[in-house]
């Protein structure tokens, strides 16, 4: 069997039947099982997330092993939640959601502290590398990202290839802030539409470039 590379799928073995054919399902039944969209799906196995073979006939066969283990990532990840006395109210229509990606905890924490100060009506998603930001991209579908770039696994580069070339994402709003140089950066290839920041994070310069990027939706959910 050969792997495709870039697509994290390869050719699901002849003649696969009875408990072997169990191993597998299709994107359809995947997005039942974990809950999220079709089209969600197919980001996820473009980028890896999760592992999906590919049948003679050129459908995906999606691992229920991979499927299994982001159920569980999942459930993990809502766990915290389950035992509030009251279920937790839906953001308002006219909040935005950014999400922040850095593999440091520390950093993050400061980002949420910072900007929960700064009075804007968005809320804050944090996740720690490229594969669980794309994970939390899938559902909760932010309006503007702020990444790192090195970071273990999918990092900020593949990420944003991986987001440019989806069309459902390709339009998503997206600012770096990196510990890279800018000449190390520009010459890796990031896009020359994506604000850039240097490291440690100048918080005044990041607050008015997402007011810039987010600036027709928060003006509008500020007069109300």
């Amino acid at each position: 069997m050969k792997i495709a590379a870039d697509h994290h799928f390869t050719e699901l073995p002849a003649g696969a039947s009875g408990s072997a054919a169990a191993e597998f399902c299709s994107t359809k039944q995947a997005a039942s099982i974990i809950g999220v969209s079709h089209r969600t799906i197919q980001l996820w196995v473009e980028s890896g997330i999760l592992q999906a073979w590919k049948t003679a006939g050129g459908h995906r066969r999606i691992t229920m092993q991979s499927v299994g283990r982001l159920v569980e990532q999942r459930r993990q990840a809502l766990a915290p939640a389950a035992g509030a006395d009251a279920p937790p109210q839906p953001a308002a229509p006219s909040r935005k959601k950014v999400l922040v990606i850095d593999d440091d905890p520390m950093l993050l924490r400061l980002y949420e502290l910072e900007m929960s100060g700064w009075g804007l009506p968005f809320d804050l998603i944090k996740a720690q590398n490229g594969f669980e930001a794309l994970i939390k991209i899938g559902e909760a579908k932010p309006d503007l990202l702020i990444t790192d770039l090195s970071m273990p696994g999918m990092d900020g580069f593949r990420m944003i290839r991986t987001l440019r070339l989806d069309p459902g994402h390709a339009g998503m709003a997206i600012i770096v802030v990196s510990g890279l140089d800018r000449g190390t950066v520009s010459s890796m290839g990031l896009p020359t539409d994506i604000p850039f920041f240097s490291k440690p994070v100048p918080f005044a310069g990041l607050r008015e470039a997402i007011e810039r990027v987010l600036s027709p939706a928060l003006t509008g959910a500020m007069e109300h």
